[in-house]
């Protein structure tokens, strides 16, 4: 192994679990409820879905914007309290040491990566970073990784990723990425298959010991 590559919203900071909780407490004014399952198909990816979904439960076309907009100004309200989840500063740490490259692919775009990563103080241990901004297509297309590992200079075989959700797994795999996933509270039902390794937290293991177990069983080329 000679590069990590990490994903962001859900991996690094739990947005995921805090945009669920804000679209449940915005759709209860609407006397909408609801459930994680409903919720769950768009973590990882962007797209019209789940905001179609709203409209179509609610009956009224075009109303899920002004349902997210109410929920983005909520999130960004709850987003100020959010911290790093357990062991990413760790991580980022030991994989420096160990002279790893480090990547960053992203669904979410650069302007909201730059003001949390700005805000976690991270920025600075990514090499490379590739944003919905930089390809066509998000996850669970593997464009994103693609670019990453090029970027790099390094085979995908060479390269481990960090997901959360199932469309990030999806996209590592598709690309040819090792992938160890890091479910939050809002994924840790979905159905992974195919994963290399999967921790309840980043604290479970240290990536010394991931990498190790990792290399064991790399193929070459």
């Amino acid at each position: 192994m000679k590069a990590v590559v990490f994903d962001f919203d859900g991996l690094i900071l739990d947005t995921e679990s805090v945009w669920f909780e804000c679209y449940q407490e915005v759709l209860r004014t609407y006397k909408m409820e609801l459930a994680l399952e409903q919720f769950a198909p768009s973590i990882g990816t962007h797209g019209t879905e789940f905001l179609d979904y709203i409209d179509l439960t609610l009956k009224q076309p075009g109303i899920s914007a002004e349902v997210d907009k109410a929920v983005s100004l909520l999130h960004n309200q709850k987003m100020e309290q959010l911290e790093a989840r357990a062991g990413v500063h760790e991580y980022l740490e030991e994989a420096q040491q160990l002279g790893l490259k480090i990547g960053l692919a992203t669904s979410s775009n650069r302007a909201w990566i730059d003001r949390f990563l700005t805000k976690l103080g991270l920025a600075d241990y990514f090499q490379v970073i590739r944003t919905s901004d930089d390809v066509s297509k998000v996850k669970p297309d593997p464009e994103l990784y693609t670019q990453v590992v090029t970027a790099l200079g390094v085979e995908p075989y060479e390269a481990l990723a960090f997901e959360d959700s199932l469309n990030g797994l999806t996209a590592a795999k598709a690309a040819g990425l090792r992938c160890t996933i890091v479910p939050n509270p809002v994924t840790s039902f979905l159905p992974f298959e195919h994963h290399d390794l999967r921790l309840t937290s980043m604290t479970e293991m240290t990536l010394t010991e991931i990498i190790d177990r990792m290399n064991e069983s790399t193929p070459k080329g």
